[in-house]
């Protein structure tokens, strides 16, 4: 690749990067007004039918755009080969798409009934449809990112998420000021998603007008029976995209088992929604948690690539190495940090603490997260995407057997620990299969020790400005607002003592620094404190 192309690709690498971090977040913060919105029951009610359009967005975002840039930069200069991939393409994820969409909306019913509650059903009906718009998100994003035009599906992927977030909140709103009921406020809240999943397939129309006029979605003309990119699509496409729909179908598993075990239980059908609104408290949580830790680990995937591809096995181990430590490091930081601190979090974005102990188990999922989102990132870097899938199988198997054997005597507790089983099941078979690739421990123990030292050093200092808060500034009893100021002085104390205790115990080398985003800069500033 050219020096100028090269620079190109890697800009526009960034974008996309930049782009799914900005989604990814707003993903996880709209959570938090819609709740306040609607309430717990409202929650509740969202949170049951959200995997399926969850489905739909990992579908159109993960896999199969991946798979299909890749056939398309196979021969990127070659104008047959680029519409013959994008129309093949467009023809076996259309046929997945009507197939999908039927068998949602007109088993919308069963699907209320399964999950407990028949209000359901015509919210399920109207994600139906964001599976016939998937064809085109997922084709043209993978066509634009197979010519090395990254700036498309950034964009996309920007407005889509904008227009979706806003679309919810506005709608949501408006329908329980005019006072309709729950129901029709969720409803809405999934045209809005709607909306936003047609506005990124507007913008990639307006894209493809101006710059890829070659990218047509006519029917597949007969240039040959392609085996090869077929198979691609199909079992390689679908294994990135079960490995990307790993946090959404544990949530699904929930929307099957969780309300209806909690029914079965003894709980009113209004104490069920309740609880069952209290427990996806720790969605936002999850989200926001894993998305800083993975942000900083995936930037290493990219040096595992380059040194997978030129053979330098000693390099891959280190720079797998590196990213594993990374996201350990930032999980168990967010994951102790978070329980430390779960009531006054759990007060400040949701108006009141309930069920912060129930949260406080289910935020354990965020070191476990980290660690699997970084372990897959590794292992599609080398070719190896079958395995992250074959993973998240089991761990949703795991996730079913649990919520089984554990709802029923404790409740959303119960379901927050298979949750956590789960992720730790999925982890553990990444790191095994991992480890027999590196033939050596990527994790040593000198580095847990220390990482747990710092744990315990902010944990100290967190429950320390605790009880100065509650003797000194506030009281035991304290109001929202207390604890915002709580939660957010809390958060700066502890992400404080736990950098500056990290760079003190050398967590990471000198070498390890440098490759780190920003660790450059840590270590500057350490070095002149000295």
């Amino acid at each position: 690749m050219p020096n100028g192309d090269q620079k190109s690709f890697m800009r526009g690498a960034i974008i996309l990067t930049i782009a799914a971090i900005f989604v990814k977040i707003l993903s996880a913060v709209y959570r938090v007004p819609y709740q306040n919105i609607v309430g717990d029951v409202g929650f509740y009610i969202y949170q049951q039918v959200y995997p399926l359009y969850g489905i739909a967005v990992a579908l159109s975002t993960y896999g199969f755009p991946i798979i299909i840039s890749k056939l398309v930069a196979e021969r990127e200069g070659n104008r047959l080969h680029v519409e013959t991939i994008a129309r093949l393409s467009f023809t076996i994820v259309s046929v997945l798409g009507v197939v999908l969409f039927a068998v949602i909306f007109f088993c919308a019913d069963t699907l209320a009934k399964y999950m407990g509650d028949m209000g359901l059903t015509p919210m399920i009906r109207i994600v139906a449809f964001s599976f016939l718009l998937m064809p085109f998100l997922t084709v043209w994003r993978g066509t634009f990112q197979g010519v090395g035009d990254m700036v498309p599906t950034a964009i996309s992927q920007v407005i889509e998420q904008l227009i979706r977030v806003g679309g919810i909140l506005l709608f949501s709103y408006m329908m329980i000021e005019k006072g309709y009921s729950l129901y029709i406020a969720g409803a809405s809240a999934m045209v809005g998603s709607l909306a936003g999943s047609l506005a990124g397939m507007l913008v990639l129309y307006v894209f493809i007008r101006k710059r890829h006029s070659t990218i047509k979605l006519s029917l597949l003309r007969k240039n040959g029976f392609y085996k090869r990119e077929i198979r691609l699509l199909v079992v390689q496409g679908t294994a990135i995209c079960v490995s990307g729909m790993m946090l959404v179908l544990l949530q699904l598993v929930d929307s099957f088992q969780l309300y209806s075990g909690l029914t079965q239980a003894g709980l009113s059908d209004l104490e069920a929604k309740i609880a069952k609104g209290i427990y996806d408290r720790g969605q936002p949580l999850l989200q926001l948690g894993t998305v800083a830790a993975v942000s900083l680990s995936l930037t290493l995937v990219p040096l595992v690539t380059a040194a997978f591809q030129k053979n330098q096995q000693q390099q891959v181990r280190e720079y797998m190495r590196l990213a594993v430590k990374v996201s350990v490091t930032i999980g168990l930081a967010a994951t102790v940090g978070l329980i430390n601190i779960m009531d006054a979090v759990n007060a400040m974005l949701f108006e009141n603490s309930e069920g912060s102990f129930v949260l406080s188990i289910f935020c354990v999922s965020i070191l476990f997260s980290s660690v699997i989102l970084t372990f897959s990132g590794i292992l599609q870097s080398i070719n190896k995407d079958i395995i992250p899938a074959l993973a998240v199988v089991i761990g949703v198997f795991v996730k079913y057997i649990g919520n089984m054997l554990l709802v029923p005597s404790y409740g959303t507790a119960g379901a927050a620990i298979s949750t956590v089983l789960a992720l730790g099941v999925i982890m553990v078979t990444l790191a095994l299969y991992i480890r027999r690739q590196l033939k050596m421990p990527f994790i040593q123990t000198t580095f847990l020790y220390k990482a747990l030292f710092s744990m315990l050093i902010m944990t100290v200092a967190l429950q320390m400005w605790r009880v100065v808060t509650e003797h000194f500034l506030f009281s035991y009893d304290m109001d929202r607002l207390q604890m915002t100021v709580l939660a957010l002085s809390s958060v700066a104390i502890g992400a404080f003592v736990f950098i500056y205790t990290m760079m003190k115990v050398n967590l990471f080398t000198e070498e390890e620094w440098i490759q780190i985003p920003f660790g450059d800069k840590l270590r500057e500033m350490n070095r002149k404190r000295k």
